[in-house]
């Protein structure tokens, strides 16, 4: 699969534009944290590259990137987490969950 590295703030407004036409989901993910690995892992085995087509993913390292979590919390209005996923539709945040409550059938069902 191939994820779109979050590393600007300026990127939130693409994510923005990019909902408008396809559903865009974020993963935040802590490079420090065993539980986010797992998450990760769990998400990518399951994931098939026609999904791409029916979502676009951007990856977040959130211990490089903390400014920009921070800027996702208060751009989407979601809770900071770690493991994290967000799913954007019409630049809207319209799901998120984190560590073990992320599920690739659930993030499907939303999309």
């Amino acid at each position: 699969m191939d994820w779109i590295k979050l590393e600007n703030s300026v990127q939130l407004e693409e994510i923005k534009k990019i909902s408008a036409e396809k559903p865009v989901l974020i993963f935040k993910h802590s490079t420090r944290c065993s539980i986010s690995s797992m998450a990760f892992d769990r998400l990518l085995r399951n994931w098939k590259q026609e999904d791409t087509e029916k979502v676009t993913p951007f990856f977040l390292d959130l211990i490089r990137y903390r400014n920009i979590s921070d800027q996702i919390s208060n751009e989407f209005g979601v809770f900071h987490q770690s493991p994290q996923i967000i799913l954007i539709k019409d630049g809207q945040a319209v799901y998120d969950n984190s560590h073990m409550g992320i599920s690739y059938p659930e993030i499907m069902s939303k999309v």
